[in-house]
């Protein structure tokens, strides 16, 4: 599928990916939100079913995009709690999911109608 960012992005987009299905994160999503949110191209999106899993995506991640594009996130949040972490990338946002505050915010429905990326090619 072709997406309106550069290969760049795409590239850490997949990495963390991987990463995330690598430490067993479920039904990871990527979305093309490029043209609805101009200053961020691709969102990942994954669950987990604990907090403790959670942190260990969120590392994996970290470590994973730090090797392969010698990038770390502009902003972190959500550690301390670990039900919702966002990594911010600038133009990759990495938002990983406790099960059921994923279930709560629902943020696919906010981007159902925007391309989904197959990160696994």
């Amino acid at each position: 599928m072709t997406t309106g960012v550069d290969t760049d992005t795409l590239a850490v987009a997949c990495s963390a990916a991987r990463a995330a299905d690598d430490k067993q994160g479920s039904d990871i999503r990527v979305f093309d939100v490029s043209e609805v949110l101009p200053i961020v191209g691709l969102f990942v999106v994954t669950s987990a079913g604990n907090p403790r899993l959670v942190r260990a995506i969120a590392s994996e991640v970290e470590d994973r995009v730090r090797k392969d594009h010698r990038r770390s996130p502009v902003r972190t949040e959500g550690i301390a709690e670990s039900l919702w972490v966002l990594l911010d990338y600038g133009d990759v946002v990495v938002h990983i999911f406790a099960e059921e505050t994923r279930r709560f915010y629902e943020i696919e429905r906010l981007y159902r109608d925007r391309p989904n990326v197959d990160w696994r090619g």
